[in-house]
């Protein structure tokens, strides 16, 4: 059924531009949260608390006043690459070894013992990150990435709920609870007294990223025209490139994990007060029967797009005469046993969910490839975001030419294969090698618009969340075993390229068993879906029959 009340109020107006303006500057601010522990668990060169080297009254009492180079020597045994060691310290200073003759296994028999008495820390770079505030270095290092698991872990868990929260309640409604629980949790992750705190705060976070993302690309599409879907949705794309680039700039700027913390956290309190303002899908509204709503979402919409007169003629029984198919088809309960069980959906659910997994999986096996592009990480950060841009602004153009079904498949496959091709090329060949790793995030970045645009034409109204909510789940899961696929290293180089690499290619192929979707109206009930099939089989039939009458 095309939403033909959406075409008369206006598709594509001044709400339309509004509206994306102040959806999309959040989902910048919400790609920080996911980044920030780049810069705010960055992992700074440390070595142990020692009495010489950090004690006034220590460093008086040694005669001769030695030079902080011998004092470090005598403290600290040296480590990986005769740095001093990062995890233990003498005993007792070593003075023989001050000695021109000591040899480097005069030190291997001396006692030593953990840093007891805590770190010293490079604060060159950074002032301040949660690796120095708890601690989390040598013994307690797993605790970094134990951070980022749980905070992803939210995010699944949120993606979980807040997809049928939304299906029940409301789009905007859970999209305002969440952007308060991101300022309220984010703020509050910034004053954790302790590490245990500070991860229960981020996972609050990740929890509303979840409802903020899915809402967000629900909200566009649910008020956008046909024509302009796909650049609405891909403007909310460019919204997490822009965030890579402006994660970099902002840590860049702020070098203390609290107040970085507290810095991208707080703009989230000016979102959720003018989050009122934005409209709830009349969709979701006339279509779970709250029809006076509708209505007035409808008006507002058409005064604001210059289309008062229009607005003023809508009434309960021109909605009413409008969605009568709707209405006169019974509604399916939105529950994933509806996506999986109805016929039609099923197979749409199992591909599109794989295409999610791959999209998440991917990212995360690239990241860590670029990550050995250099140390700078603020320029790394930027570099992400930059790449990603152009990738998206082709896929804009080839999603309304070539279609949605070929771009994903392209797109997915793409990536594998740059992923497959680098198991080919010599590690003295960087320039080459990092090549081929952006020209695989390209497509990773090309993948994800296309599936998100895919989602959200191939479900109905109805349960539309819901299938949203299950490919989020699947995009963080898969980026939850993205990083463990390192592991299998230990027993071949290349074998984790070819995990990465294999994966997006079989699931961007499976993508060839979806419908395409290109310039067909958003389906509001089940029953659309079912009818757009049996369509498709019409019209393949009949030409397939007129093809075979033109040979005799």
């Amino acid at each position: 059924m095309a939403f033909e009340l959406l075409d008369r109020v206006g598709g594509l107006g001044r709400f339309q531009v509004l509206q994306t303006v102040a959806l999309v500057v959040p989902i910048m601010w919400l790609t920080t949260q996911s980044m920030v522990e780049n810069f705010s668990a960055a992992v700074p060169s440390h070595r142990c608390w020692a009495p010489l080297l950090d004690n006034s009254t220590a460093q008086a009492s040694v005669s001769g006043a030695p030079n902080p180079e011998a004092l470090l020597a005598v403290s600290i045994p040296p480590g990986l690459n005769q740095e001093p060691h990062q995890c233990l310290r003498f005993r007792q200073p070593q003075w023989h070894l001050l000695d021109p003759n000591a040899t480097a296994t005069n030190w291997s028999e001396a006692a030593t013992e953990p840093c007891v008495d805590g770190w010293v820390y490079d604060r060159s770079v950074f002032t301040s990150t949660i690796v120095m505030e708890w601690d989390l270095v040598c013994d307690s290092q797993a605790l970094k990435p134990m951070a980022q698991s749980i905070y992803l872990a939210g995010i699944l868990v949120g993606a979980a709920v807040c997809g049928q929260a939304s299906d029940r309640f409301g789009r905007r409604l859970v999209l305002t609870w969440s952007y308060l629980q991101m300022a309220a949790s984010g703020t509050a992750a910034a004053f954790a007294p302790t590490f245990p705190v500070y991860c229960l705060f981020r996972f609050l976070v990740a929890f509303a990223t979840a409802g903020v993302m899915m809402n967000t690309i629900t909200l566009l599409m649910e008020w956008t025209s046909v024509q302009a879907r796909v650049v609405a949705v891909t403007l909310n794309s460019l919204g997490f490139s822009l965030g890579q680039v402006l994660m970099a700039a902002v840590a860049y700027s702020v070098r203390d994990w609290a107040l970085l913390q507290l810095t991208i956290s707080a703009p989230f309190f000016l979102c959720f007060v003018y989050s009122w303002w934005l409209a709830e899908s009349a969709r979701w509204l006339l279509i779970t029967g709250r029809l006076e709503w509708g209505l007035r979402e409808l008006q507002r919409v058409a005064a604001m797009n210059g289309k008062r007169a229009v607005g003023d003629t809508l009434t309960i029984e021109v909605l009413l005469s409008a969605m009568q198919e709707e209405l006169s088809v019974g509604q399916a309960p939105a529950t994933l046993s509806t996506l999986l069980c109805t016929p039609g959906l099923g197979l749409r659910t199992c591909v599109s969910t794989l295409c999610w997994f791959a999209f998440g999986f991917t990212f995360y096996g690239l990241a860590l490839d670029l990550q050995a592009l250099g140390s700078n990480i603020f320029l790394l950060q930027a570099l992400i975001g930059v790449v990603d841009i152009p990738a998206k602004i082709c896929t804009l153009l080839l999603l309304s030419r070539l279609g949605r079904r070929p771009m994903q498949v392209a797109s997915l496959v793409l990536a594998g294969l740059c992923i497959l091709a680098n198991m080919l090329v010599p590690h003295e060949m960087g320039a080459l090698r990092s090549a081929l790793a952006v020209l695989g995030l390209g497509g990773v970045g090309a993948a994800f618009t296309c599936i998100t645009v895919y989602t959200g034409e191939l479900f109905p109204t109805v349960i539309r969340m819901t299938a949203v909510g299950l490919g989020q789940m699947a995009a963080r899961g898969g980026a939850i075993l993205g990083p463990l696929v390192r592991l299998l290293g230990v027993h071949g180089a290349s074998l984790p390229l070819l995990v990465y690499g294999a994966v997006p290619v079989l699931i961007g192929l499976a993508a060839l068993l979806l419908p395409e979707t290109q310039s067909l109206p958003l389906p509001d009930t089940i029953h659309d879906v079912q009818s757009q099939a049996v369509k498709k089989a019409t019209r393949d039939t009949q030409g397939h029959l007129v093809l075979k009458c033109t040979r005799f």
